[in-house]
């Protein structure tokens, strides 16, 4: 299905003038069926004007009808009737009777998406983007008559450029996303290791070897002399001497 321009106030427009249930309005502008019913109580969309998707051949009134009679069928969406001439790559050049309203536009925008750039804003409504911040600070010369007007309606600019910056906006927010989450993780990882390699036990100290010789004990005797040699008793030859015998009686 082909994608909606302004769903809220599309779907305004149908609750308004339509007999459709809030799940086939909130299917065909692809919104919450509870968001549906909070734009018909007036709690959601407040002072969104609607928008007649009949007159912009965004849908069929034989098809309203078709879904009017039948609650278990959903509205399909048609496309353009023509195929819109692309634009060439230069300056947009704005009418003078149209450029008066080019702040109404830009506070629209800005109302209305706001993941727009200012560079998209001021290629798709040919103004500055000193314009833009005026706007958006309300610094502007003219603030007090400035009211959000839909650019299409007012000529500045087609539905077709439109969808094609808002659907260029989308998936540059996704990516920055998709970038900030991929960040984080590399950030939670690395934390999540210096914490581990912070508490891992130290390494013990090496332990003084003990004397492998063993301690003898001491019961007040002189220690032997671990070597005959040591107590200069030496005979001939280097051998111990000899012990003397007494000498036997004549």
């Amino acid at each position: 299905m082909a994608e909606l321009l302004m769903p809220k106030a599309t779907a305004v427009w149908l609750i308004d003038n339509t007999t459709l249930t809030f799940d086939q309005i909130a299917a065909f502008c692809d919104l919450h069926p509870l968001e549906v019913q909070g734009i018909a109580d007036g709690e959601v969309a407040v002072g969104i004007r609607g928008l007649d998707p009949v007159a912009n051949g965004q849908v069929s009134r034989e098809e309203i009808r078709r879904c009017e009679e039948d609650s278990s069928q959903r509205l399909e969406a048609i496309g353009p009737a023509a195929e819109v001439p692309q634009r060439t790559r230069r300056a947009r050049y704005t009418p003078v009777s149209k450029r008066q309203d080019r702040p109404n536009a830009i506070a629209w925008l800005l109302k209305n998406y706001d993941e727009l750039s200012d560079a998209q804003i001021s290629k798709l409504l040919g103004t500055t983007k000193a314009t833009i911040t005026a706007v958006r600070e309300r610094t502007h010369w003219n603030t007090p008559n400035i009211t959000p007007q839909d650019p299409i309606l007012l000529g500045i600019c087609t539905e077709a450029e439109l969808l094609d910056a808002v659907r260029k906006a989308r998936a540059r927010a996704e990516r920055a996303a998709a970038r900030d989450e991929k960040a984080a993780q590399a950030a939670a990882a690395e934390k999540s290791a210096a914490a581990a390699s912070a508490i891992a036990p130290d390494a013990s100290p090496e332990q003084p070897q003990a004397d492998a010789t063993p301690v003898q004990p001491n019961d007040g005797a002189p220690p032997a002399a671990a070597n005959p040699s040591d107590s200069g008793m030496t005979g001939e030859g280097g051998g111990p001497a000899d012990v003397l015998q007494p000498e036997a009686a004549d």
